[in-house]
């Protein structure tokens, strides 16, 4: 707080004392005092307001430093209330009081959020383990009908499991250090993995996949990173071209491993790009295609952030689209 500062919030007070001061030395004047007596008395007034006016202002900023010390001492904020040293001012306690009810409301609310949020995480994660019983009987079922029939519906069940499977990881995302595990994994075992589960769909859209380099040591979470690779894989596969090829790649830079995931698609405007990752976002594509929610790279950026990756997306529109994952990795980068 300036002087200036503490002027402009006193000014009333300040106004008024130099009206009263006025009045009352027109009144002695009138009433036959002593000019040379009426100025020895103004300046003695004024020497002494202004020494009081100062040590009020050096007191009030002495207090508002000491208050932001401890507010910038504190992790948790909130507390600050209950934290505020010495009594102060009758002002200043009524105050506090009324800081201390709100925060103790606030923490209610927020724990109350936290307990909800809590348990519709729970219930998903109930919710989404239990619905791959009938998706799994589904599929079985599926061996049994017209081949036709077949490869419609289990590419139909494939889709219903994705959205499933994006559901469970939403709700994981809220508190990803109770799920993840971070650990030494081959890269081109999760592109294996992701690849295998995702057969189905590449196969009936005729994707055909190129893998260059991918016997990488790289320190991650494998069932993270695969259901990232899976929603790259869905991208990829949803706003295809005829003849869509997808090259996966990686390449050592001294402790970091990129791993390139590169198509021949529809690719992206540029002022659509830095929005992709955005919640909800589907962009002209998603529009003209149908049936996006804007969620899948979202996630991807989310799950991402947990796992302190970076990731990054590059395209031209009508040519394709390439995005950049990069894991930190041994010295060597090489498998073993």
């Amino acid at each position: 707080m300036t002087f200036g500062e503490y002027l402009s919030d006193h000014l009333g007070r300040l106004v008024l004392q130099v009206v009263l001061t006025v009045c009352i030395g027109l009144f002695l004047l009138v009433t036959g005092t002593k000019v040379g007596v009426l100025v020895l008395c103004g300046i003695f007034w004024l020497l002494a307001a202004g020494c009081v006016l100062l040590a009020d202002f050096l007191g009030s900023r002495a207090r508002l430093r000491e208050l932001t010390a401890v507010m910038e001492g504190l992790d948790q904020k909130y507390l600050f209330a209950e934290c505020v040293p010495g009594t102060g001012t009758v002002y200043e306690r009524k105050l506090l009081e009324l800081s201390r009810q709100a925060g103790k409301s606030m923490i209610r609310a927020v724990s109350d959020a936290q307990a909800a949020q809590r348990e519709y995480r729970e219930y998903v994660e109930s919710w989404v383990h239990e619905i791959k019983a009938p998706i799994t009987a589904a599929r079985l079922i599926c061996r049994n009908v017209d081949p036709a029939v077949r490869q419609k519906l289990t590419g139909e069940l494939a889709r219903i499991e994705a959205h499933v499977e994006r559901a469970l990881f939403y709700a994981r995302a809220e508190s990803p250090e109770k799920d993840f595990v971070v650990g030494k994994a081959c890269l081109e075992e999760i592109v294996a993995q992701a690849l295998e589960r995702h057969q189905s769909l590449l196969v009936q859209s005729g994707v055909r996949v190129e893998t260059i380099d991918l016997e990488q040591t790289v320190y991650t979470d494998v069932k993270w990173v695969e259901f990232i690779l899976g929603q790259l894989l869905q991208n990829a596969v949803r706003y295809r071209k005829e003849d869509l090829v997808l090259i996966i790649q990686a390449r050592h830079l001294g402790r970091q491993v990129q791993l390139w995931i590169q198509d021949n698609g529809m690719g992206i405007s540029s002022h659509e790009l830095p929005r992709i990752f955005d919640r909800g976002y589907t962009g002209s594509n998603g529009r003209a295609r149908g049936g996006s929610t804007g969620m899948g790279l979202y996630l991807v950026r989310r799950l991402a952030d947990c796992l302190e990756i970076g990731l990054q997306a590059d395209s031209r529109e009508g040519e394709g689209t390439r995005v950049t994952i990069t894991f930190p990795a041994r010295e060597s980068g090489k498998a073993t």
